[in-house]
C-alpha cells in the first residue's frame, strides 16, 4: 500500500518542476523583451531619464507623471494609471491606445508582453 503514496509523491514533483522551469524562462523572456526597452528605458530607483522615462515605480503610477522627463502632451492628457492592464493595452499598441504618443516600439506578442511585463513589476519595485 505504500507504493500509490510513493507514486502520488513523485508525481507531484515533477509537476511542480516545471513550474518551476516555466516561471524561470518567463523571467528569462521578460529581461529580454526588455533589452529592446533599455535603449530609452532605465529601472533603478534614481535612474537616469533616456528618450523614454526611469520607470522605477511604474505600477499604481498616473502615466506622464514622473518627474524630470518630458511627456508627450497626448500621453499627459491620457489619464492612464499604470497597472498590468493598462501597460498590457499600451505596449500592444502605444499610438493606438494614446494617438500622439512619442513611444514607437510596440510588444505585440501577448506572451512576450505578459513576460515583459511580469519583468518590470519585479524590477521596478526593487
Amino acid at each position: 500500500m505504500k507504493f500509490p503514496f510513493a507514486a502520488m509523491l513523485v508525481t507531484a514533483a515533477l509537476s511542480i518542476a516545471p513550474t518551476a522551469a516555466t516561471a524561470q524562462n518567463a523571467a528569462n523572456a521578460g529581461a529580454q523583451t526588455f533589452n529592446t526597452c533599455r535603449a530609452c528605458h532605465t529601472l533603478n530607483a534614481g535612474g537616469r531619464n533616456g528618450a523614454g522615462p526611469n520607470l522605477h515605480g511604474l505600477f499604481g503610477r498616473q502615466a506622464a507623471s514622473a518627474a524630470g522627463f518630458s511627456y508627450s502632451p497626448a500621453l499627459k492628457a491620457s489619464k492612464i494609471r499604470w497597472d498590468e492592464k493598462t501597460l498590457s493595452d499600451y505596449l500592444e499598441a502605444p499610438a493606438k491606445r494614446v494617438p500622439g504618443t512619442r513611444m514607437v516600439v510596440k510588444v505585440a506578442d501577448p506572451a512576450r508582453r505578459a513576460a515583459l511585463i511580469a519583468y518590470l513589476k519585479t524590477e521596478t519595485s526593487k
